[in-house]
């Protein structure tokens, strides 16, 4: 039976009108009275008021997933759907009664508007939409329509980063409402979420974060349409359709005004507007929502609450009943309905519900709400198990129910993971809470409630952590209060405000944290540069006063202290003498920016000058004249490295004291470079390349990252990359030639091992790899030495000047097995090694001396790949012995070629001649001047390896092969170990010693 609306009033009006204000105050004039409400979120706020004004004993909280009923309570506030059918409560109170329209919850708000009623006042709460049904259906009902207390205005289209703060962000599926969430946060610092399926424990804590300030920004479904109290300035719509249960479909506008009437609270106006992907309202909607224009409420959802329990199908036939009178309309089958259905085809479930006591705990039991989301089928079986156990045991199963909750008992994972687990506790919960289910419902009421804290609790950590940036929110909060920030700087130099990393000091550098942006990002920097200022001139004077163990210069030219980049190094006129140029902010003034500048200076040039020491002491030499001079400035400007070819003339011209006074500057005229063998270890030859990118803007040249560190690792050949700029390889000590780069001084000893090959005499002992005097083969030493195989030995030949020539095998042995019996009558060993150790220059004893003391990189097949030459007839036999055909690859001869380095000498030659005798004819000059031998070996190692005599005896077209210089301290050349090493009978006079011209006075005495 419908009660009349006699003593019933309904308030009604658009949201902000304080309805629920109203409410409350009318109950607690009352003796006792129940109030219901839409969500339990809701209902949760709704009894703390109360408690705040009546006191925790006398206010219960009844959901179908919580009851607190202190005894004798003298008030209930309850969710709509948790009311009792029949009360004596003095005061009844409905709130939101316009959700009797909704397709899936509409039957329970209108059976409770039309039913429930207080026995001294009863109030219905909602939308002004629903004043002609009501009146419609209750007649009599007293209607009080009360207006909006401030007003709500249009604000059109805004980009979602262009948001004011204070807003709420509508949308409507969770996918969506985190996608924004996760935006907000990149660009604003936070957002708070909020959506139906979060627990009402979460949904709170999100809300408080929001509430408090914390953040600026609350994503949220239409969950906050629904009554919640929110301190928004502005609601975006970034979605307006929605999914009711059955289809997607377009929000109506009095749904629209439900959620854009969060904006603006008590007197203080509101905005609304759209969002990210939505169309701007029309005219026609806005004007709508903003007078609060709506159609009515034409029929309210309505399901019968006479039901028939004599069987399961008079249970079905008797929720098919229509409505009895007009203005209802008979509900969609509803989740209970639905799960009713599946289970009446269950042939388990028929055979117990046989008795009308057992189709009424069916139909109890199918008022499980689906917190799970699942399929109506997989809830249909779930229920069917509680069904089970209630028929034939009188209670669910304890240890079904305790293996249920364990599963759900975990608070790891992510937030899909746990907002499943917070449905399925929700489940148990609602089950402990059903009178009669359980043995021990008390147990498993405290331990669900427990899980379900503890998930919720976990769930909003999540939340907070994955969508809020704790530092910005908190920071935004201090602004709002015009607070001064604090700010403070570690000793590794993180700067914090408020306690909150915001950015990182590099040396003088600051740089903010990312995601410190937008409106807070002034702030943030003005507050960490004012500790910055006094920070900056601490260090400054840190600096000043450091050691240079403190300072380091990379191998891109910035300089660093303790680590952290302060300066780098730029090109300026001299190589030798790098800009300096500060990396620091602004803040860095004054005579603080003076002594940081100077310090740096000072280390860069003590740097150069210690690691580079023999050529900045070469730079400022004063005991270098005319060409020598000339000569050290040219080395200096080359960073330490020239090939001989290039400065042929001006080598050539110096005299005796000029080479001997640059040689005290570690300097060495080799026969294809002069150069400082100091330089050529790592650390210089590392430097030398910086300062040459510097000059040549080559830090981004190929090669320069990767190249140098293995060219200034210590080897003493290395495979080349054509890629990569070949200067490099030259400034690193290396010599470019083909396949491989060899270092300089291992060019140097490969010179010493091939001059005697080349000034061998036939009739005289034979050295490995000499031939005819005029040509050679290369030897198993000289590919040790250069760590090569026998064609990467082909390549630096051809690169060094040298021509092969091509000869069988065959012919080689029977010249070779000719010149036998010539060795052999030889004079004396002693006197053929005194001659050829005479040939020598004395610095190439040097470089052979003066050479790394590790083995140099040498191929594996090196042994087995000696020159054929050596025993062509032996490898003939043997591989006649194996039955194969043999294939005896020619022998390749070396001779000095045309673009041979040291050919291009030109004028030099004559003068290289005089001082030395027809070494090829056996003959020597004797009447020559000490000095001027000593010239002619000197510039004899400018000279082609070999020269053709003419018909007068002289050599044709210049000096005789290189030479080398003789070792300073007047001893012969080293010779490789492979090689032959003939005693010599006296020792040779060194031509830089300064008896040299006593030497040469006596020798014409003499004669």
């Amino acid at each position: 039976m419908i009660l009349s609306g006699r003593g019933v009033t309904a308030v009604l009006g658009p949201t902000n009108t304080g309805k629920t204000h109203y409410a409350i105050e009318r109950m607690v004039a009352h003796e006792t009275g129940i109030i219901g409400l839409p969500l339990r979120l809701l209902a949760r706020e709704v009894y703390t008021r109360l408690v705040e004004k009546v006191g925790q004993h006398n206010v219960a909280l009844v959901t179908g997933e919580e009851k607190i009923t202190p005894h004798m309570a003298r008030f209930s506030v309850c969710t709509v759907e948790a009311m009792p059918r029949e009360t004596r409560a003095a005061f009844v109170a409905i709130d939101e009664v316009q959700l009797a329209g909704d397709l899936e919850r509409g039957h329970i708000f209108t059976d409770r508007v039309l039913h429930l009623r207080g026995r001294d006042e009863t109030l219905l709460l909602g939308a002004a939409t629903m004043k002609p049904i009501l009146e419609q259906l209750l007649p009599g009902i007293h209607v009080i329509e009360r207006p909006r207390l401030s007003q709500l205005f249009y604000s059109g289209s805004k980009k979602i980063t262009r948001l004011p703060q204070r807003t709420a962000i509508v949308a409507f599926s969770a996918d969506e409402v985190y996608a924004i969430a996760e935006l907000i946060r990149r660009q604003r610092g936070g957002a708070a979420v909020v959506l139906g399926a979060l627990s009402p424990r979460t949904r709170n804590a999100q809300v408080a974060l929001y509430q408090e300030g914390d953040v600026e920004y609350l994503v949220a479904t239409d969950a906050i349409g629904m009554g919640l109290n929110l301190d928004v300035d502005h609601v975006a719509f970034a979605q307006d359709r929605k999914f009711d249960g059955y289809q997607f479909r377009n929000l109506n506008p009095a749904e629209l005004a439900q959620i854009a009437g969060r904006a603006g609270r008590h007197l203080r106006d509101g905005t609304f507007g759209v969002t990210g992907r939505v169309d701007p309202f029309d005219d026609e909607l806005v004007k709508r929502i903003e007078t609060h224009q709506f159609d009515p409420v034409k029929v309210l959802q309505w399901r019968t609450t006479r039901f028939d329990y004599s069987s399961l199908q008079s249970l079905r036939q008797s929720l098919d009943a229509p409505p009895p009178i007009g203005g209802l309309t008979r509900a969609l089958p509803a989740v209970d309905q639905q799960a009713l259905e599946h289970l009446s085809r269950y042939p388990d479930v028929r055979d117990l519900a046989t008795t009308p006591e057992r189709v009424e705990k069916l139909w109890e039991a199918c008022a499980l709400p689906d917190y799970r989301r699942i399929t109506p089928a997989q809830h249909a079986d779930l229920i069917s198990t509680l069904y089970a156990d209630l028929v034939k045991r009188g209670t669910v199963n304890e240890d079904f129910l305790a293996d249920q909750v364990r599963r759900a008992d975990r608070t790891d994972g992510e937030i899909d993971t746990l907002s499943a687990r917070i449905a399925q506790i929700r489940t148990w919960t609602y089950v402990s809470n059903r009178p009669g289910w359980l043995a021990d419902p008390t147990h498993w009421q405290e331990k669900t409630r427990e899980i379900e804290d503890r998930l919720s609790d976990a769930l909003h950590e999540r939340l907070t952590k994955r969508f809020v940036d704790r530092r910005t929110s908190v920071l935004m909060k201090r602004l709002r209060e015009n607070a001064m920030l604090e700010a403070e700087i570690s000793v590794n130099g993180d700067v914090f405000v408020e306690g909150h990393h915001v950015g990182q000091l590099a040396g003088f550098r600051f740089t903010l944290a990312s995601g410190t942006e937008g409106p807070d990002a002034k702030a943030v920097q003005a507050a960490a540069q004012k500790a910055l200022a006094l920070e900056f001139e601490a260090r400054a004077a840190r600096l000043h006063a450091s050691g240079n163990a403190d300072l380091a210069l990379g191998s891109d030219g910035t300089v660093r202290w303790l680590g952290d980049p302060v300066a780098r190094l730029a090109a300026s006129d001299h190589v030798m003498r790098p800009r300096v140029i500060l990396l620091a902010d602004e803040q860095l003034t004054g005579n603080a920016r003076d002594h940081v500048a100077a310090r740096v200076e000072r280390f860069v040039n003590h740097h150069i000058a210690t690691v580079l020491k023999p050529l900045d002491d070469l730079s400022r030499a004063e005991d270098l004249q005319g060409l020598a001079k000339g000569l050290a400035f040219q080395l200096v400007e080359s960073l330490g490295v020239l090939f001989r070819r290039d400065v042929a003339d001006d080598v050539k011209a110096l005299d005796q004291d000029a080479r001997a006074s640059m040689r005290k500057h570690g300097i060495r005229f080799g026969a294809y470079h002069i150069f400082m063998p100091a330089l050529l270890k790592p650390a210089p030859a590392e430097l030398i390349t910086l300062l040459w990118a510097l000059k040549n803007d080559g830090l981004d040249k190929p090669g320069y990252g990767d190249l140098i560190p293995v060219l200034a690792a210590g080897r003493t050949s290395v495979v080349t990359d054509p890629a990569f700029e070949r200067a490099f390889y030259k400034l690193a000590g290396f010599r470019f030639l083909g396949k491989r780069a060899v270092r300089i001084d291992i060019l140097e000893r490969l010179a010493d091992l091939i001059r005697p090959l080349l000034q061998w005499k036939p009739g005289t002992p034979r050295p490995e790899g000499a031939y005819d005097g005029r040509r050679f083969m290369a030897t198993t030493a000289m590919l040790s030495i250069l760590g090569a195989t026998p064609d990467d030995m082909e390549e630096i030949l051809k690169g060094l000047g040298y021509r092969a020539d091509a000869v069988k095998a065959e012919e080689v042995a029977a010249f070779l097995a000719a010149q036998a019996p010539a060795e052999a009558a030889a004079e004396t060993p002693a006197e053929a090694g005194a001659e050829a150790s005479d040939e020598h220059d004395a610095d190439a004893s040097e470089t052979e001396s003066e050479a790394p003391a590790e083995k140099p990189e040498a191929p594996a097949t090196e042994t087995a790949e000696a020159p054929a030459a050596e025993a062509p007839a032996e490898t003939e036999a043997a591989a006649a012995t194996e039955g194969e055909p043999a294939e005896v690859k020619p022998v390749l001869l070396w001779r000095p070629g045309s673009r041979h380095d040291n050919q291009r000498q030109g004028g030099q030659r004559q003068g290289d001649r005089q001082g030395q005798g027809e070494r090829r004819g056996g003959e020597r000059h004797r009447n020559q001047p000490a000095g001027e031998r000593g010239e002619r070996r000197e510039g004899g190692r400018g000279g082609r390896p070999d020269q053709a005599k003419g018909r007068d005896g002289k050599p044709q077209g210049g000096n005789r092969p290189d030479r080398g210089e003789r070792n300073e301290r007047g001893g012969k050349p080293q010779q490789a170990k492979f090689e032959a090493r003939p005693p010599r009978k006296e020792k040779p006079i060194d031509p830089d010693s300064p008896f040299a011209k006593l030497a040469a006075l006596k020798e014409q005495m003499k004669k």
